[in-house]
């Protein structure tokens, strides 16, 4: 499979950002979203699982993040709400091709990775 992250931008805080992820070629079983701020670890935000019945947020995308399919497009999104600078980074969309039950928060338990988009927040 292929991704293709797309959506970031400059927004003053308090905007907000929809990312878009489109998948190409084999099926996923599980979608996530992961950023990296300058000098900071890749870290995670939420994934979805294919049937979209299941999610998960880390802390600090609670409630101000919500990620979604549209299995007809192969497209995952990341609605993202009141934005603060400190969600500053890249982001990148990831794929699970195997089967699976559960959804993984570690970059390793994804094995594609999309390129990253740039989204920046102002004060």
């Amino acid at each position: 499979v292929q991704l293709q992250a797309s959506g970031g931008g400059l927004v003053q805080a308090g905007g907000s950002l929809r990312l878009s992820c489109v998948a190409s070629g084999r099926t996923w079983y599980a979608m996530g979203w992961f950023r990296q701020a300058l000098g900071k670890e890749r870290e995670f935000v939420a994934a979805v699982g294919w049937s979209g019945g299941y999610t998960a947020y880390s802390d600090s995308a609670k409630g101000r993040f919500t990620i979604s399919g549209d299995n007809a497009k192969n497209t995952v999104y990341l609605q993202m709400d009141s934005l603060e600078p400190e969600n500053t980074a890249v982001y990148f969309c990831a794929a699970k091709t195997r089967t699976t039950t559960v959804l993984g928060r570690t970059a390793t338990w994804y094995n594609v990775w999309g390129q990253g988009t740039q989204v920046t927040v102002s004060s």
